[in-house]
């Protein structure tokens, strides 16, 4: 028994060489995990609190920088300029993309560019196009300020922060993901956040609150300043058009229609609520 036990013990603290470098095999772990983890929270999964941005949206809006001329651009053409910066492929710049113009603050978008209200995806990249918006080209962008670095192949140099002169992170809010680590910033309403930048700027107090771009009904009264432990109660806004007609005229933030559309059926199949059928009108008025 205590050889089999010393021999576990010799593999586990076995000599690893890598390169000059030599690694027990628990230092490799408790080393390289943690430089797994930092690279992953702050090159790829989370925003910075300076412009908002993660690195592939950072990417993306230089580049189209880059290209400004006021002219519409195919998508497919901004995502190949990007991979010079982004190591990850050209699939994680097209759906960032795709995310910040359906924002609606820093990209013009022309063609489909899906609905976020009913799921429908965006047009393949050979078919849409994009450009900076107005808004973008004023508050995001001041070269003699900004601070640069190398890229991943050190052919390019590119942004390490973008001087955003607005509270971007919480007007379009985020979400990620990193190794142990979960961000999740609601979005908030445009108007607001100027009015409480100005009264910041006068060393004021205030407090904003999430607002949602599907709409709906939100309950922030353990929202805690959106800081760790809040919570946010979001429901949908539903009124009653006669005996046999429910209609939703908002849904909650995170859903789609088909999402609730699929609720309702599956309430129904358990049979708590009866239902005749379920009709969907959003794309047509949107």
């Amino acid at each position: 028994m205590s050889e089999e036990k010393n021999s576990k013990e010799q593999k586990f603290n076995r000599v690893i060489n890598a390169g000059e470098n030599r690694y027990k095999l628990p230092g490799m772990f408790k080393d390289w995990f943690l430089d797994y983890a930092s690279y992953v929270m702050l090159d790829r999964a989370v925003p910075y609190i300076e412009d908002g941005l993660k690195p592939v949206q950072r990417r993306i809006l230089h580049t189209l920088k880059l290209n400004e001329d006021g002219k519409f651009h195919k998508v497919a053409g901004i995502v190949g300029d990007t991979m010079k910066y982004h190591p990850h492929g050209d699939a994680s710049i097209y759906d960032a993309l795709v995310s910040i113009q359906q924002k609606g603050l820093l990209i013009d978008g022309q063609g489909n560019w899906g609905n976020i209200l009913t799921g429908d995806k965006a047009a393949a990249m050979r078919y849409i196009e994009a450009k900076l918006s107005k808004f973008a080209l004023e508050v995001v962008y001041n070269p003699k300020i900004t601070e640069w670095e190398y890229s991943y192949d050190r052919n390019n140099l590119e942004p390490v922060c973008l001087p955003v002169k607005f509270p971007l992170l919480l007007a379009q809010g985020t979400m990620g993901i990193g190794v142990g680590l979960r961000v999740e910033i609601l979005p908030h309403n445009f108007n607001e956040l100027i009015d409480a930048s100005i009264a910041a700027l006068r060393g004021k107090e205030v407090d904003i609150y999430p607002d949602f771009a599907t709409g709906g009904i939100a309950d922030c009264s353990k929202y805690n300043g959106g800081q760790r432990g809040g919570r946010v109660r979001v429901r949908a806004t539903i009124t009653k058009r006669d005996k046999r007609t429910l209609v939703i005229e908002d849904i909650p933030y995170g859903e789609t229609t088909r999402s609730v559309i699929d609720s309702i059926i599956a309430a129904n199949d358990r049979g708590k609520i009866k239902i005749k059928k379920v009709d969907d009108f959003t794309a047509e008025k949107a």
